[in-house]
């Protein structure tokens, strides 16, 4: 078995892995889309290849330009036996290959755990990620606003302001994380300190799509940096991004008061739906999304690393 990383001529034999199960996958349409603007390449695109055939398929995601960041795709030919024991072969030589082992996401519907072909589908991936040496499993409730949906009001407790000195987002980012809810964040300061996260989590902001200008500090009426909204937007458009509330102005609902700002952001700019992400354990943000009238439409399971 030949376990390597694609070149362009291969690109017909990999549009024709094909995935014909209940879960979320590059599709060729995706594909194509993504290797040219892109999102995907292929030393980031891995083959288990024999005699000629790809008998599995490993797809990383990332920005353009930077190292693979997500795993998007796995799949294995009809005809292997084993596809657990495969799949997670390949994935070990790529991480091998990457000196890292990015998170798997796999996008699911509301409820996945109900449906039997689903779970069948979620049950041999997340096997071979674990022998591949992603254990750590998060679930991550997806909502979306849309037009037809009230715009969240502005409460006017909150000033919004502009800030182009990125020290400053360093700085509200690291306050932030103190006590924070975020599985990511708190997985990430097992490792390493406030400051080197919170650049982390910059660098990450400001390689995606969404405009920087779009960014904004809250201040409470009195003057006092009570936290951040990040409007943002990915490959499929806008976004959420990111918000934060300081320790010590929690509790007063600032959460909402930042997603409306968020949303109305983006109404602004004509978007036609808003997408974000939180965690299953986040139940206050979750509830801040329903109030703000975003409805919950999948589930995104992370697979990673433990740090």
């Amino acid at each position: 078995m030949l376990f390597r990383p694609t070149a362009a001529p291969d690109l017909g034999r990999l549009l024709d892995c094909a995935v014909d199960e209940p879960v979320s996958w590059a599709h060729p349409e995706r594909l194509r889309s993504f290797l040219a603007d892109g999102h995907y390449h292929h030393d980031r695109i891995w083959v288990a290849e024999q005699n000629g055939e790809i008998l599995a398929r490993a797809v990383w995601w990332g920005f353009p330009g930077a190292g693979p960041l997500a795993l998007d795709c796995l799949h294995t030919h009809p005809s292997v036996t084993d596809r657990v024991a495969l799949a997670a072969e390949l994935l070990r030589h790529a991480h091998d290959a990457f000196g890292a082992r990015p998170a798997y996401h796999v996008f699911l519907p509301v409820g996945w755990r109900g449906n039997d072909a689903v779970t069948a589908a979620v049950d041999w991936r997340q096997e071979a990620c674990r022998r591949a040496g992603l254990t750590d499993e998060l679930e991550r409730l997806r909502y979306a606003w849309t037009p037809d949906r009230p715009l969240p009001e502005a409460s006017g407790r909150l000033v919004f302001r502009e800030e182009p000195d990125d020290e400053a987002f360093v700085a509200a980012f690291a306050a932030a994380s103190a006590g924070s809810l975020d599985h990511h964040t708190r997985q990430a300061l097992l490792v390493k300190d406030a400051e080197a996260q919170a650049r982390e989590d910059l660098a990450d902001y400001l390689a995606m799509p969404g405009d920087r200008s779009w960014w904004r500090l809250a201040h409470t009426r009195s003057g006092e940096l009570a936290g951040f909204a990040l409007p943002s937007a990915n490959a499929s458009g806008p976004v959420v991004g990111y918000l934060g509330v300081l320790p010590e102005h929690r509790g007063h609902g600032y959460a909402g008061d930042l997603l409306a700002e968020i949303t109305r952001s983006h109404a602004g700019r004509g978007a036609d739906r808003v997408v974000a992400d939180t965690d299953t354990g986040n139940a206050p943000m979750a509830r801040a999304f329903e109030r703000a009238g975003y409805e919950l439409f999948a589930v995104r399971l992370v697979l990673s690393a433990n740090p």
